[in-house]
């Protein structure tokens, strides 16, 4: 794997490489709120070959720029993300999403749909079940919080991350990794300024839409998701035509983590499912 920088709209967006150039298309992966790439580690080492993998950490996440001010909208991620394929040479692609990356893939799919060759939708963020009641609580406090040091305000967040995890070992290793970019004085704003963005509006919106998606679709659910339930994932699935739902029985929110084999496996499957357009 190679990780580097690439220019879109004056922020540098940080990426890395995985798979094997081959036939396949391409396949892009989005991680959630407020995680990285780091997310899919497990899932890109078990992917089929054939396929050049791409690992993105959005604006303001992981090794990626601060936003600087600029919008953190699921489209506004949406368009950097486009600007990101672009640079990478990449006309088209599968489009994998956690979570908040989740609607940044719907946002692509509806607005850029010819940069889309296929979706998965993994605990993605839908409807009116985002953002979550702990969110919209978070957001709330909002003035409160803005006052609150990072070495104050990190250990809330790990200790509502942790809930997303089965193992707590686990939890504690990545959490680690995710608050990285968020642990110093710049590092809090960012993390408030994503909090902030985070809107209910915009979810949907593009549910209203779902019915204009016409490619395959996997939309992906851990059993014992607390941040967003299954319901979820069904009205999902039942919006996009054709869309395939699978419910991992051992996972809770952060799937990727937890089971990347199966995750992997319904990838695989997703990647050798005939288009609609294509009959």
């Amino acid at each position: 794997m190679r990780g580097e920088f690439v220019d879109v709209e004056g922020a540098r967006l940080y990426y890395y490489a995985a798979g094997t150039r081959g036939a396949g298309e391409p396949v892009v992966f989005l991680h959630g709120f407020p995680t990285s790439g780091h997310l899919w580690g497990d899932v890109v080492t078990q992917m089929p070959s054939g396929h050049r993998l791409v690992v993105v950490d959005l604006l303001g996440y992981g090794r990626s720029d601060p936003p600087g001010g600029r919008s953190l909208t699921l489209r506004a991620h949406a368009g950097r993300v486009v600007g990101l394929l672009d640079a990478l040479g990449i006309r088209t692609a599968c489009v994998v999403g956690h979570e908040l990356g989740g609607g940044v893939a719907q946002a692509l799919a509806l607005d850029w749909p010819s940069r889309v060759s296929r979706m998965a939708l993994i605990a993605s963020v839908a409807f009116d079940g985002w953002p979550t009641r702990d969110v919209r609580v978070a957001r709330a406090l909002l003035p409160l919080l803005r006052l609150l040091p990072a070495t104050w305000l990190l250990p809330i967040v790990r200790a509502e991350l942790e809930r997303g995890y089965f193992d707590s070992v686990h939890a504690t290793h990545s959490i680690a990794k995710y608050q990285r970019a968020f642990a110093s004085d710049e590092g809090r704003h960012v993390l408030l300024a994503h909090l902030a963005a985070l809107d209910g509006r915009e979810t949907m919106s593009l549910g209203a839409r779902l019915g204009e998606i016409m490619i395959p679709t996997a939309v992906i659910w851990g059993s014992h998701d607390p941040f967003l339930r299954t319901s979820v994932g069904a009205r999902l699935a039942r919006s996009i035509s054709g869309a395939t739902l699978d419910v991992l029985s051992g996972a809770r929110h952060f799937t990727p983590e937890e089971e990347p084999r199966d995750i992997a496996g319904i990838l695989g499957r997703l990647l050798t499912t005939e288009s609609p357009t294509s009959l």
